[in-house]
């Protein structure tokens, strides 16, 4: 027997005799994922047919290396629940294919398929889940990894491989549209965050592939895959903390990002791509190209060939879509790239699909089996409870008394509209609780509250003032329903990589991809809606539904109370309601913080902490701090102590410095703890930051409960970039401080010797 074909035998052993066996187109095959999955199947009914396209694709190679695909499902892939796979079809489907692979594979090699998840499953009944930036301000490292094994479970049972999620890029320009998939403006947070989804996810079986690296977010005026005008050790303080918790939590594959760092595009960049990610990170996995990455360097390469053996010999492993890599071959052969390293790539491929069994157990089993069920599942709904933001409550309006006769007004379109809660890169959902939904609930389950709907436009489309301000002078309490939105459920053109396209003018979207933008004020006809109806309204109550951070300081002034809510999901509108009418307690914290005018951009608050840094003279910012969230209840922390003044740097991995407190809930409502470590270096080799977050909790107190509290700092907590570019603590003073909702409540300086 061929040691291939044997599975008594290790992954790498198998992996290794067969790529003795390819040839190089073969080999060359094995590293394209060029076809668009959702393209090369036709669904009518229940009957499923393979395109003449996905056939000669695998007739090319003898085989398929990874489809990329094939159950999305949005308005860019045109697939829904009629024309879409889910289900009993999504398996048929995947059977068919692999069936076809295998049976045209020389070598029977099997395909690798690979499936977007942003924020859930980007498929036809995918679970959808509120967008990073909403999971960063839940700071619930529990409740996303919970969250996306449920995710993960989907997957597996429909045979995906390789989940493609959004996790490494930190915000740190919130002009630019993608911000919501980041889970906020801090490595830390990221790096929690990211390991909490890679271990949800493996430990459902599927791999991960972590996009994307590095310094996406950092960009140039905000603009979608710009240059990236940093240093090395902004990189390696801000930017690649998250992919090393990503790796070091098992994730197998990285995709590259589109912008270049110093004039070198990621996708060319060896530096980053080998010394970095494979020799100091230790990854094993793929590097994977982000969707028509590598065709782009033909601006560097000059052409096709070189801009696909430019891309190899830099340390990408599997295309996205492009042309370069099927110019392998003629690469080799011309001697721009060596088959050393070709082979080196494709036994990752290999590796990867021995090690996930699909050499021995190809096929999904009885079509006709019960797909797993997640309509019970409450992860989504917790999420969204837990991740919106109370920014302002003057004079305890919040919790609204559902027990008091009140006439509210629910006013503005976001609240109507179950797209604008999803954020970008959402399939078709049929299923879903909108705000005004969520509002309309409690009036109909308490005859004591009139719940009035508005969407603030007349019949002509136009905002109607008139209407508003009689709505508002009317109501008890006026909720103001404003913000954005990514959904391409409406004006949208795309671009081949799925990116929208604006510069026709032609979109509805004032987020997401391609949804750049150099103002961050809210849209003017909601601007307009929230001035007419302050200039009646008796008290109002404002929910921004956002992707981003807005410049919202009118909207804060005039209102009695304000909500902010990063895109919360198909739950979000139920959500909002709870915390409305005091079902729910607000536990959300700003994951970025919130400007006061785009021009003292950047804000965030981990700047260095340079001479008169981040000073103005005619403006104090930001509006809201990274970290800030009130809550309805008291929670009371005390009795904070340090196990030591003092810290050994040599006996620091084994003796952390460990701070506990007591944290007692005083309130008769069931509420929410998030305490927050920062440091601060008061000196040191190189310009410390202004602050840096280095641990937080998220904890459940019962009413009147009290409970201990434990946090340590351990060797990474308090290391740094030294001037020489070398990583670990130094001598001196560190100022450590503990906050809760943006709060000091414990301050110390303890010494590092």
């Amino acid at each position: 027997m061929m040691k291939y074909k044997d599975n008594t035998l290790p992954a790498d052993i198998r992996a290794k005799d067969l790529l003795e066996r390819m040839t190089v187109i073969e080999k060359v095959g094995q590293l394209n994922q060029r076809l668009y999955g959702f393209d090369i199947y036709k669904r009518e009914g229940n009957s499923v047919e393979i395109s003449d396209e996905f056939k000669e694709e695998v007739i090319r190679w003898n085989g398929l290396g990874v489809l990329y695909g094939l159950y999305r499902a949005d308005p860019w892939s045109g697939r829904d629940d009629t024309t879409g796979l889910s289900g009993t079809m999504a398996v048929k489907a995947y059977n068919l294919l692999q069936s076809y692979v295998m049976d045209h594979s020389r070598l029977g090699i099997p395909m690798l398929l690979s499936s977007e998840c942003p924020h859930g499953h980007q498929a036809v009944d995918g679970y959808l889940l509120p967008v990073n930036l909403a999971m960063g301000a839940s700071f619930s490292r529990k409740l996303v990894y919970q969250a996306y094994r449920i995710c993960g479970r989907q997957m597996k049972e429909l045979g995906v491989d390789l989940a493609l999620i959004s996790m490494l890029d930190i915000l740190r320009d919130p002009r630019w549209g993608r911000s919501e998939e980041c889970f906020g403006e801090d490595p830390y947070l990221a790096s929690v965050m990211s390991r909490a989804v890679v271990k949800g996810v493996t430990e459902e079986g599927v791999d991960v592939v972590a996009k994307h690296f590095a310094a996406q977010g950092e960009t140039t005026g905000g603009v979608n895959a710009s240059a990236a005008g940093i240093g090395e050790r902004e990189l390696r303080e801000i930017h690649f903390p998250a992919a090393y918790s990503s790796v070091d939590s098992g994730a197998y594959g990285v995709m590259a990002a589109y912008n270049d760092i110093d004039g070198i595009p990621c996708h060319a960049n060896s530096w980053l791509l080998k010394s970095v990610l494979r020799e100091e990170m230790k990854f094993q996995g793929i590097v994977m190209a982000d969707g028509l990455a590598v065709d782009r360097l033909k601006e560097l390469a000059g052409n096709t060939i070189n801009a696909g053996a430019r891309a190899l010999n830099a340390g990408v492993d599997v295309s996205l879509w492009d042309a370069g890599f099927t110019c392998l071959q003629e690469g080799i052969q011309s001697g721009r790239v060596s088959e050393k390293r070709l082979d080196e790539a494709v036994l990752r491929v290999l590796r990867l699909k021995f090690s996930r069994g699909l050499f021995d157990h190809p096929f999904l089993g009885d079509e006709n089996k019960k797909i797993f069920d997640f309509s019970a599942e409450q992860e989504n709904l917790d999420l969204a409870r837990q991740s919106v933001v109370l920014l302002k409550n003057k004079n305890d309006l919040l919790p609204v008394d559902k027990t008091q006769k009140l006439d509210i007004a629910v006013i503005g379109p976001d609240a109507f509209d179950l797209y604008s809660q999803l954020g970008d890169y959402t399939p078709p959902v049929t299923k879903g609780i909108t705000i005004a939904e969520g509002m309309s609930y409690y009036g109909s389950r308490h005859g004591n509250l009139k719940i009035s709907l508005n969407r603030g436009y007349d019949s002509e489309g136009s905002v109607d003032a008139a209407k508003i301000r009689d709505l508002a002078s009317s109501a008890d309490i006026t909720v103001l329903v404003l913000g954005g939105s990514s959904s391409r459920f409406g004006k949208a053109t795309f671009d081949k990589n799925g990116a929208v396209i604006t510069e026709d003018g032609n979109v509805s979207m004032d987020c997401g991809e391609g949804v750049d933008l150099s103002s961050l004020e809210l849209p003017d006809d909601q601007q307009n809606m929230a001035a007419a109806a302050c200039q009646t309204a008796k008290k109002v109550v404002t929910v921004i539904i956002a992707g981003r951070p807005y410049l919202i300081s009118k909207a804060a002034e005039k209102t009695d109370a304000l909500l902010y809510a990063f895109y919360p999901g198909p739950k979000g509108g139920r959500a909002v309601a709870e915390l409305i009418f005091g079902d729910a307690r607000p536990s959300g914290r700003l994951p970025v913080s919130l400007p006061k005018s785009a021009g003292e951009l950047p804000v965030y608050y981990n700047y260095r902490n340079s001479y008169r840094a981040m000073h103005y003279a005619d403006q104090k910012g930001p509006l809201y701090p990274f970290g800030y969230g009130l809550g309805y209840d008291q929670v009371d922390y005390f009795d904070f102590s340090l196990n030591s003044q003092k810290l050994c740097i040599r006996r620091l991995k084994e003796e952390p410095l460990t701070i506990t407190m007591r944290v007692r809930n005083s309130s008769k409502h069931l509420t929410f703890a998030v305490p927050m470590v920062f440091i601060r270096h008061l000196n040191g080799s190189v310009t410390p930051r202004k602050s840096e977050l280095k641990g937080f909790e998220k904890r459940t107190l019962k009413p009147n409960e009290t409970i201990f509290l434990k946090m340590s700092l351990g060797y990474d907590s308090f290391s740094v970039w030294n001037e020489r570019m070398r990583y670990g603590p130094e001598e001196g003073r560190v100022r450590i401080e503990i906050k809760d909702g943006g709060n000091l409540l414990w301050s110390k300086v303890v010494n590092l010797v």
